[in-house]
């Protein structure tokens, strides 16, 4: 797998970035209309839709479902044992230029996507390579890694962090677990797009709610030391000055690759996924949707993941002792150790989103499927999707994590080409 990081750490960081930055030239800073996009998002959420509809507001909220996951805490904590505190600021950052990217490639698919029998919308960047661009073969490519991904990063990647966070409150078998995950997750399912995007409605704001409370709460127990750690993210990223306590410090070029990694595959902004559940709202207009598409960077990774980062930070100048000897993952966990109760509620909001990517990945590969074979292969497609639900609660992930990260970075190239050759039609 040294050959799949290597790809997945180098090449396409670089191609991720720039377009990041293009994009964000080409649309004349397209971030500031991030509280237009807001406005847009909430209205969505009032308003009243026709039955069976997506809504804008809906889309978005899949797609978050699908992103905000456990790459916001266990990632952050990761990126922070290994590249310092400085890893946060360019996180942060990738995630305010991925905006720009998320906005480009969600306005080309609600462009050219298509309306069901059923009146559905659906689409993705396979519909503007095919369709557009006349480029059948990557658009089916681009569909089959989606599909494969689904399995990995999308099922039993979570159902693997839910059986791992149900097993520090409750002691079950992990077939049993399994089966729950898998029956749960099949209850949403089974009904469809529209279905999916009635639960993550609400499962969205309780699941950032009960995580972003607990972290709310740590901050203002370490308000006195919140600017102290904001210096600290501020100079660990561009001076590479040591870290905290037992931490070792890391080279600022080491902070900032893993910050950005972070960042890049945490909100998915480019990797052509979120353009999916965009193209699902049934508004024809690309230009908003895109603004609201592209309030899920902003929310995942420029509030989630600076809020975690804080409050791990502050924790980490509060008490650097006990940070001293702790694996990566272990660092939020020990933050919300100050909380009452607090393994507990990151134990549940951890459960919460990985469930919901579960749910929301499944609108990602059901898109492929209906691109590839039509409606005929979805009903196989959801059956297959669910026992790799179960298997994820009862297998080692090792493997799985390697080869889907490596499928999810090869549908960013397909979808990377077709926003650089479409560049021009995109507008705001």
């Amino acid at each position: 797998m040294k050959t799949a990081e290597w790809f997945v750490n180098t090449p396409l960081l670089f191609l991720l970035v720039g377009t990041h930055l293009y994009f964000t030239v080409r649309l004349r800073l397209i971030q500031r209309k991030i509280p237009q996009g807001i406005r847009l998002s909430v209205a969505g959420a009032k308003s009243q839709s026709k039955e069976g509809q997506i809504t804008a507001y809906s889309a978005l909220a899949t797609a978050l479902a699908a992103t905000i996951g456990t790459g916001n805490i266990i990632g952050i904590s990761a990126a922070i044992a290994i590249g310092g505190p400085g890893a946060v600021f360019w996180c942060w950052l990738t995630g305010v230029f991925g905006i720009a990217t998320c906005y480009a490639e969600c306005f080309l698919s609600v462009a050219y996507k298509r309306t069901g029998r059923g009146g559905e919308s659906f689409g993705g960047p396979m519909y503007v390579l095919g369709r557009r661009l006349s480029m059948p073969r990557l658009a089916s490519a681009f569909a089959l890694f989606a599909v494969l991904a689904s399995f990995g990063i999308g099922s039993s990647v979570q159902a693997h962090s839910i059986r791992t966070a149900a097993d520090r409150l409750v002691s079950a078998p992990a077939e049993v677990t399994g089966i729950l995950i898998a029956a749960l997750a099949g209850l949403v399912i089974i009904g469809g797009n529209r279905q999916i995007a009635k639960v993550c409605n609400w499962l969205v704001p309780v699941m950032s709610a009960v995580y972003l409370g607990g972290c709310l709460w740590i901050l203002i127990q370490n308000l006195p030391l919140l600017p102290d750690a904001l210096r600290l993210i501020v100079r660990s990223a561009l001076s590479g000055r040591a870290a905290l306590g037992g931490l070792a410090g890391r080279a600022v070029l080491t902070g900032m690759r893993v910050g950005i990694q972070k960042g890049l595959f945490t909100n998915e902004a480019g990797l052509g996924s979120v353009p999916m559940a965009a193209a699902a709202a049934q508004t024809k207009d690309p230009v908003m949707q895109g603004l609201v598409s592209m309030t899920g960077p902003f929310w995942d990774t420029v509030v989630m993941c600076a809020v975690t980062g804080l409050a791990i930070i502050s924790s980490m100048l509060r008490h650097p002792g006990r940070y001293a000897c702790a694996a990566p993952e272990q660092l939020c966990f020990l933050a919300f150790e100050e909380l009452p109760w607090g393994e507990g509620l990151l134990s549940v909001s951890l459960a919460l989103f990985a469930f919901a990517t579960i749910i929301g990945w499944n609108v990602y590969g059901t898109s492929a499927v209906r691109y590839l074979w039509g409606e005929r292969g979805i009903l196989v497609y959801q059956v297959c999707y669910l026992c790799f639900v179960w298997l994820g609660a009862v297998l080692s992930m090792e493997l799985v994590w390697g080869c889907s990260d490596l499928l999810n970075s090869l549908m960013a190239f397909p979808n990377l080409l077709a926003l650089w050759l479409l560049r021009k039609e995109i507008h705001t």
